[in-house]
């Protein structure tokens, strides 16, 4: 329903997009046919272990009508061959892009220039797209984030005010600071950030702290900072160290 409020009866020039994540969605009865939905594109979320899910669900949503995306998850700790074999499944599947997803907020620009690189030569002559979705644990999802289209990449993640699950993600109004884009304006922008974010700010809690940097430091995911967070003494950065570094 919301998004039916957000298109209303006309058409709109925007694109919609949700998340399928694989083993987490029954996509054979929950994604409807486009015809009868207003979303424009399902992007399909996977871990190394679940490709040959992934790809089941990006070809049933194509066959339904829609645009289809698929991204790898926690690629920081997947191995190279695993990663080329997968990039070449990806590369003969009928998905419109193909994401490096940095969900641990762990690389650094040097790897996401490696990996862009990487990701565009599987893709090579399929008429796909490479993009990048960056968390900002390190605070460097805005700089890991320009770098990809500096190498290559033509589909960007952002959002206004980073807004995002635990340390969030790259922050709208810098990326479209960035891109000197005459059609992209960042005045709306700013003001959804003072009008929308700022008071939301005071509900929830959502941006970079010490403890996601911790885990993404030693490349975990993030679910034990996020519990940290939720838990009685969350600014105690060093206790929180000691638990992670000791499970390690």
């Amino acid at each position: 329903m919301r998004a039916y409020s957000i298109v209303g009866d006309s058409p709109k020039p925007i694109k919609i997009s949700v998340m399928a994540d694989a083993e987490r969605t029954d996509y054979k009865e929950d994604i409807l046919p486009k015809k009868s939905s207003v979303i424009n594109c399902i992007r399909v979320a996977c871990y190394i272990d679940q490709v040959p899910l992934a790809l089941d669900m990006v070809k049933d949503a194509v066959d339904k009508g829609y645009e289809a995306i698929i991204q790898l998850m926690a690629a920081s700790v997947v191995g190279e061959q695993d990663l080329r074999d997968a990039l070449d499944l990806f590369a003969k599947s009928p998905a419109d892009a193909v994401y490096i997803v940095d969900s641990f907020g762990a690389f650094y620009s040097e790897h996401i220039r490696k990996l862009t690189m990487m990701y565009l030569d599987a893709l090579k002559g399929t008429g796909k797209d490479a993009g990048f979705h960056g968390h900002n644990n390190q605070q460097l999802a805005f700089a890991n984030t320009i770098e990809a289209p500096i190498a290559g990449a033509n589909r960007l993640d952002a959002t206004i005010g980073g807004l995002g699950c635990g340390a969030g993600n790259c922050p709208l109004e810098l990326l479209v600071g960035f891109l000197h884009n005459p059609k992209f304006r960042l005045r709306p922008v700013l003001e959804c950030c003072r009008d929308v974010l700022a008071p939301l700010a005071k509900e929830i809690n959502w941006g970079y702290s010490i403890p996601y940097a911790i885990t993404a430091q030693l490349n975990q995911h993030p679910r034990d900072a996020i519990a940290w967070h939720a838990g009685k003494n969350p600014d105690d950065y060093v206790a929180f160290y000691d638990k992670v570094v000791e499970e390690e």
